[in-house]
């Protein structure tokens, strides 16, 4: 599922507000200005060359206190879609199905020694998978108390166990074709079908999902020959060995068939039949469901499951809400066509491929603040949007600016709930994590600079 509550909710509840109070003094230092804007199949475009400023509407208490509550409303269809989509994949998380079926390779990684080498890639891949298909993050938390065990009984260590879930997920995560928490979101307010460019997206994910499985398994090699060069090889986290094995009954085979056959709909709706938010929501609420039959699940036991999905979704819920309360607050004191027109007037000197490079460096930079994929895709993507209209870049090269942004950055940041959890688990100090996977981020930074250029250099990508 989505990472939404990288950190504590109390303290994205407090970036936010901060943010809305910072807005509405903005709203008085700012001058205020607007463009006009064109209706051009279906999309709402700003004309270049029409700013013009206008009389002064600083908002006052009154207008930050109201802020929230229409954001929240603004974005109904936002909300409502991240909490169906968490309440339906927690009911499937609760049949066990996708933890039995990596415990079945961790039986056969025992059962055939002479394969492990393809264990590590193969789970790499299935992760990556799972990040970009519906944005697996915090569950990379449950994860890890099985990989690391297993990691450990081929003859790795405990970096190597935390890395194929964690990393595995993340590199899926950035390079998501169809994640509903970020790309879903981002092209909606882009007023772009979801899920489309798909395919240049899955090239994307490939490149990062081999790079990050290859340099998991240079470590795991060299370790496994030499095992005195692992960098925690004097840190055994004890607890993790106790790991009860599920089994991997037909019902979980049937739950993982319908997980896999539900990801497939969900490509050929949105490619084929033009499914939008509402048609994909329904989609997962029918995985989920069907998922609870499977399992045999009570009525009352599946309501109770999708309630508790939905409730840890809250924090992506309020979050969006203020995010999107922001930018009542801009539009309201007619601001953001004047942060636009600055921006475009800054970035508008550079050449569209050094342009789209700092949109990129922007979202990464505020993720640091910011850690919630669906929360900074709320607060950026309508300044970003009409940006890349203004600086002829398409609307798809501007989301995959911000998923990149958002994505890469999650792996090593201490402001993500998730690295730090699965860091305290595996009980690696964060110091030796950031020198072991700082070197996969720069490269896969670099992978992802380079693939912001041929949608900019080579082809239009709408």
């Amino acid at each position: 599922m989505k990472t939404e509550a990288k950190i504590k909710l109390p303290d994205t509840l407090v970036i936010m507000s901060g943010i809305l109070l910072v807005m509405t003094i903005l709203t008085w230092v700012i001058d205020a200005g607007e463009f006009e804007r064109v209706e051009v199949d279906g999309r709402t475009l700003v004309v270049p060359g029409t700013y013009t400023e206008v009389e002064s509407s600083g908002q006052g208490i009154a207008d930050l206190l109201i802020s929230p509550i229409k954001g929240l409303i603004g974005a109904a269809q936002i909300i409502a879609f991240v909490l169906v989509v968490g309440g339906a994949f927690q009911i499937i998380q609760k049949t066990d199905a996708i933890q039995a079926g990596l415990q079945r390779m961790v039986k056969y990684a025992t059962d055939y020694p002479s394969q492990k080498h393809f264990i590590i890639p193969l789970l790499t891949i299935l992760f990556s998978l799972a990040g970009a298909t519906f944005g697996m993050s915090e569950e990379t938390l449950v994860f890890i108390l099985v990989t690391i065990p297993l990691a450990k009984s081929l003859g790795y260590d405990s970096l190597v166990g935390v890395a194929i879930p964690f990393l595995g997920a993340g590199a899926g995560f950035a390079g998501a074709f169809s994640n509903p928490f970020t790309i879903g979101i981002a092209q909606a307010i882009a007023e772009i079908a979801p899920f489309s460019g798909i395919g240049y997206r899955l090239i994307v994910w490939t490149l990062m999902t081999f790079t990050t499985t290859f340099f998991i398994m240079r470590y795991a090699i060299k370790i496994s020959k030499k095992p005195e060069h692992s960098l925690v090889k004097n840190i055994t986290p004890e607890t993790l060995e106790k790991t009860e094995f599920l089994g991997f009954n037909t019902k979980k085979k049937w739950v993982l068939f319908i997980l896999f056959s539900g990801i497939a709909c969900l490509i050929f709706g949105v490619t084929q039949l033009g499914w939008y938010i509402n048609e994909i929501a329904a989609l997962f609420l029918v995985m989920g469901l069907l998922s609870a039959i499977v399992e045999r699940m009570s009525a009352n036991s599946t309501a109770d499951y999708f309630m508790q999905g939905a409730k840890e979704m809250l924090t992506a819920a309020m979050v969006i809400g203020f995010s999107r309360g922001v930018l009542v607050l801009a539009e309201d004191g007619k601001i953001i066509d004047t942060i636009l027109y600055s921006m475009s007037s800054i970035i508008s000197e550079l050449p569209p491929y050094i342009s789209v490079q700092s949109m990129f460096f922007f979202q990464t930079f505020l993720n640091f603040f910011i850690p919630s994929g669906s929360g900074q895709a709320a607060l950026t993507m309508p300044i970003m949007t009409p940006l890349s209209d203004l600086l002829g870049i398409s609307r798809q090269t501007a989301v995959l600016a911000f998923q990149l942004g958002d994505g890469l950055s999650n792996m090593i940041i201490p402001t993500s709930g998730v690295t730090m959890g699965v860091l305290s688990i595996a009980k690696i100090p964060y110091q030796i994590w950031l020198k072991w996977a700082l070197p996969l981020v720069l490269i896969l930074t670099v992978i992802g600079m380079l693939a912001l250029l041929p949608p900019v250099l080579l082809f239009y990508w709408p």
